[in-house]
């Protein structure tokens, strides 16, 4: 009888050995048969259990946003003193993982449009959750939505810009310089004092990031009204005016 916690465990040894022959060896190592040989298993466990490749470098996917998530839980700072620091911090480490595993990295990539997996999800949070804070305390340059794919792009731009480069040609400081790049691009020098400073579409990303889910004093229809309005407002590019 084939129990829940055998498939598990024969999933786990199928996608352990594929990554593993995915990192030493590349893609075209990850054939099923070479996968089952490594996992101890025959090549139709495999076709029973993912359907065929392209659901084994699904789930290889997944397991490498598992382990990226876990890294970045761990250095999670709920109320950080500095939201822009964070930020650089948090860029740093998704740079930092998809140079030091590179195949891996470029797996999670191709997965990431079906945006399926519950890890990869929960790491998006984790990114909208540091662009809300720096919405809500005045520091957004830009609205969050282009905030979040400058972010992201920068990242996987910079981690494929540094594979594509030799070796040898290779300069670190590529990787500070797209970082600041972001930066500049996405936050202020200083944080908006919005009425007084930079107008209403400061003042209008930092007030809808600040409103809470569900505001008792205002009605379902009030409050999608008002976000809405907040949106338009928000959506200036935040610009000084002359």
């Amino acid at each position: 009888m084939v129990t829940r916690d055998s498939t598990d465990s024969s999933r786990r040894r199928i996608v352990e050995a594929a990554v593993e022959l995915l990192e030493n060896g590349g893609p075209d190592a990850v054939s099923t048969r070479a996968v089952a040989a490594a996992a101890g298993m025959q090549p139709p466990a495999i076709y029973r259990l993912f359907g065929d490749k392209e659901g084994l470098l699904e789930a290889v996917a997944e397991h490498g946003y598992a382990q990226f998530l876990e890294r970045k839980r761990a250095q999670l700072d709920p109320a950080p003193q500095d939201p822009v620091q964070e930020l650089r911090r948090g860029w740093d480490m998704v740079v930092e993982f998809g140079v030091s595993r590179p195949e891996l990295f470029a797996v999670m990539n191709r997965a990431t449009g079906r945006e399926s997996d519950a890890a990869h999800r929960a790491g998006l949070e984790i990114l909208h959750g540091r662009v809300r804070r720096l919405a809500a305390g005045g520091w957004l340059r830009v609205d969050e939505e282009l905030a979040g794919q400058i972010i992201r792009a920068t990242g996987q731009g910079a981690v494929t810009t540094w594979h594509s480069t030799p070796a040898d040609r290779r300069n670190p400081a590529l990787l500070t310089v797209l970082r600041e790049s972001m930066i500049a691009a996405v936050t202020r020098a200083e944080p908006t004092v919005p009425a007084a400073e930079s107008g209403p579409a400061a003042a209008a990303r930092a007030l809808r990031a600040a409103l809470p889910d569900d505001a008792d004093v205002l009605s379902d229809a009030e409050q999608h009204l008002l976000r809405e309005w907040l949106t338009r407002l928000a959506a200036d590019s935040g610009a000084p005016h002359t």
